[in-house]
């Protein structure tokens, strides 16, 4: 059973042009979901809006600026509402780390898979692993402008 995804890519921007990207509730909308509702900082619970998709909440685990963020979210095809803490969910963390002024290795681990009820796993699994290539991808986009 696999119970962590692990992507890295690289990017041409500054480590913290990065960071913003990841952070910064304005620009995360522009590669990842429609909007943000809530706080987006450490210790809070957001919802993430995927439109058609509907809204799943988050919660934002740590921050350490410019270098790494994470955050606890609720897998599944399903969206989820509710205290992401209360039930079993994964834990997503981005690792900015500068090759030089102008380059960034993006290492992308979501881990907890084998926490979720079984029923939700392999789906869990299979539908995230696909969701981080394509949204790296937009992420590594959104930064070339």
């Amino acid at each position: 059973m696999q119970n962590e995804i692990k992507r890295e890519i690289l990017i041409n921007a500054s480590q913290e042009r990065v960071y913003s990207a990841i952070a910064d509730p304005k620009q995360v909308v522009m590669w990842f979901p429609e909007s943000i509702e809530g706080n987006y900082q450490v210790g809070e619970q957001v919802a993430f809006n995927f439109d058609e998709c509907g809204k799943s909440q988050v919660y934002v685990e740590d921050a350490k600026p410019h270098e790494y963020f994470a955050y606890r979210w609720v897998p599944g095809a399903s969206p989820y509402s509710g205290d992401v803490l209360l039930v079993p969910n994964t834990l997503v963390e981005f690792y900015v780390e500068a090759l030089s002024a102008n380059s960034c290795k993006v290492t992308l681990i979501e881990s907890g898979f084998a926490q979720l009820p079984i029923e939700v796993i392999e789906a869990s699994y299979k539908g995230n692993v696909e969701g981080w290539d394509f949204m790296l991808d937009k992420l590594a986009m959104f930064l070339k402008r």
